[in-house]
């Protein structure tokens, strides 16, 4: 935090920048922490990498053997860990220079003008954060740092005191190695009055809990009155559950699926060990027990080295991952500047690729060996794993006598359907489906209901897996061809009927056919696909702009347009009522609600003008009906 002297220097001479630290650290609450509750965070960080490096200049000390305290009462909070410690050479170098970090290997040179520095910066991968940059965190919930530390480097080091303020002022002293008995460093804060929602000493049990749960170093808490557990009562208890050695692999599996409970508050339908030595990474990922939304991602609980990094990480797993949430731990992930997210970069993306095969082996494993389990997930993300599906071969032979589909002989598998139909008809939308659906089957045809996620893309699949199979999408010329033709004499019958129901129903350019189909029950089958209507608005809409602008280009899109097409059952017993009528405006009427009822039973959204004839055709029926009994 050195301020350069501002007086004026010769001319052309070089300058240096000053600080405004009040202003930098707005900066850093506003734009770089999420929350002024980093800060215990960032001393945590600053203490776990202190220990590291005093194991690594005594490597033969226990695992144990050093660790880190905390201490808050209301009126200070203090973190003490017995870590590598400062000399003042330390101090004037790391903690006095914003931006400077004692652990960035580049910033040793190469004759160690800090001795000792040189080894401890070659384990710089061993470190979570960086030391000069985290402690400017505690400006956010104090004016004033005390830092008392001694080095573990010589045996007889002295103490050293440092005291930073929020205005950039610093001090420094050398006291009797008495004033720190042990090697280490304790950093004290004296909370800020607005900062006491951050300081309360349950709030910093709770944010050790929080951000230190899976530490490798002990960390006590103490808050002075045993509220908390008493004078140190352990904030990691317990290593993570993925290290610790269990009885049996039931064993193994209930404790990761009960800490999975505890983290994410929902029992998992199942618990997916990861690891990859190769990063250092350790983990599980939770299966969801209920369905999500396709697409919607889950942030993802993901420490460094023990160290809680962030509860939001989207990023280690791909985006058709989506039933599941994981905790990993990692050594090797690469932390942004903030701390609180992953940096995107070639070990992260290989990361997410790995994870994303365990996923898929699970898969595997399930299919291959534990039916039941696979049926209760794939009831809940059958959405997640076709999209899956679509891309990925192995999943897909994998997995088709198990993915569920919406057919005409009902929900079954793609694999047992194609068993049925050798030709397998798709439609390209829901209300496609509903409008075919009781005839096509009455018909023999099989028919996919493609509407659905990725539905449509796997039955066009099929033949790859199955190359017996034959699939294509449904025309509306393939269903009516299987609709029988009524006789010449029943033609020429209805030709006065049909005249005036095509005639009615000129405004939906929607033709009128006589046919015979089953069910005998269906009066009419509306044949009218989205892209027809759409054809047909774009249509209606260049006429209706002919010679200017929109028309031209509307003009120049338009095709030519299809038309719906009204069949009517002969073998339905009210459709052979209304052919004979003669009075003309009853025939209309007729029509328009048959063309309503069949409009209806499709399921699609009705346009204005549809709604206004539903509106109009029955009330119609019924006054025609009362007139003709009064």
């Amino acid at each position: 935090m050195t301020l350069p002297d501002p007086a004026a220097g010769p001319a052309g001479a070089a300058r240096t920048f000053q600080v405004d630290l009040r202003g930098l650290v707005g900066l850093l609450s506003h734009h770089l922490y999420s929350s002024p509750r980093v800060y215990l965070r960032e001393l945590l960080q600053n203490a776990v990498d202190a220990l590291t490096a005093r194991h690594g200049l005594e490597p033969a000390a226990p695992a144990g053997a050093f660790g880190i305290r905390l201490y808050a009462d209301g009126s200070v909070v203090r973190v003490e860990d017995d870590g590598v410690g400062l000399t003042e050479a330390d101090v004037h170098t790391f903690l006095a220079t914003i931006g400077r970090s004692g652990k960035r290997a580049a910033g040793i040179p190469a004759d160690e003008p800090v001795p000792g520095w040189g080894r401890i910066a070659e384990q710089r991968g061993d470190f979570i954060g960086q030391f000069g940059i985290g402690l400017l965190s505690c400006f956010l919930v104090a004016d004033e740092i005390h830092v008392l530390s001694r080095s573990a480097r010589t045996p007889d080091a002295p103490a050293v005191e440092w005291r930073g303020r929020g205005d950039g002022s610093y001090t420094v002293r050398t006291l009797p190695a008495s004033a720190r008995p042990r090697p280490g460093t304790t950093v004290t804060l004296t909370p800020r009055a607005d900062a006491g929602e951050w300081t309360r000493p349950a709030q910093v049990h709770a944010l050790a809990r929080h951000s230190g749960s899976l530490l490798r170093h002990p960390v006590t808490f103490d808050d002075g009155t045993g509220a908390t557990g008493g004078p140190g009562a352990a904030v990691n208890p317990e290593p993570a559950p993925w290290t610790r050695t269990y009885p049996t692999p039931g064993a193994r599996s209930r404790a990761l699926a009960a800490y999975g409970e505890e983290v994410f508050g929902f029992v998992p339908l199942d618990t997916i060990e990861l690891g990859l030595p190769a990063v250092g990474l350790k983990g599980i990922a939770c299966v969801l027990p209920e369905a999500v939304p396709a697409g919607r991602r889950h942030g993802h609980r993901v420490h460094v080295k023990g160290m809680l990094l962030s509860e939001q990480a989207e990023e280690i797993l791909p985006e058709w991952a989506f039933f599941v949430r994981c905790v990993v731990d990692a050594e090797s992930l690469r932390p942004t500047a903030s701390r609180e997210s992953l940096y995107e970069d070639d070990a992260l993306a290989a990361v997410r690729d790995a994870l994303a095969e365990r996923l898929r082996a699970w898969i595997a494993r399930a299919a291959a060996s534990d039916p039941d389990l696979l049926g209760r997930f794939l009831q809940v993300h059958h959405l997640a794993v076709k999209s899956l599906a679509v891309h990925d071969d192995e999943i897909l032979r994998m997995l088709l006598p198990w993915l569920p589909s919406e057919t005409t002989d009902g929900h079954t598998t793609l694999d047992e359907f194609a068993r049925t139909h050798r030709t397998v008809l798709v439609t390209s939308s829901v209300e496609e489906f509903r409008q075919v659906a009781a005839i096509a089957s009455a018909a023999g045809l099989g028919v996919v209901n493609g509407g659905h996620t990725y539905d449509r893309e796997l039955v066009h699949r099929l033949p790859e897996i199955r190359p017996e199979a034959t699939v294509a999408d449904l025309d509306p010329a393939t269903l009516t061809a299987h609709l029988d033709p009524v006789d010449r004499e029943t033609e020429l019958a209805a030709a006065a009927y049909l005249a005036l129901a095509r005639d009615a129903l000129a405004v939906f350019d929607c033709d009128v056919a006589l046919r015979t189909f089953q069910p005998a029950s269906a009066p009419a089958l509306l044949v009218d696909s989205r892209e027809a209507r759409h054809e047909r608005t774009r249509s209606r809409l260049a006429r209706e702009q002919e010679g200017g602008l929109w028309g031209d280009i509307l003009g120049a899109l338009r095709q030519e347009a299809p038309r719906a097409q009204l069949i009517l059952n002969q073998l339905n017993p009210l459709v052979r009522t209304a052919v004979a009528i003669d009075e003309p405006e009853l025939a209309r009427t007729s029509a328009e609600a048959l063309y309503g009822q069949a409009a209806l039973l499709s399921r699609r959204p009705l346009r204005p003008a549809e709604s206004s004839l539903i509106n109009r055709s029955f009330p119609g029926l019924l006054a025609h009906a009362l007139r003709k009994d009064s």
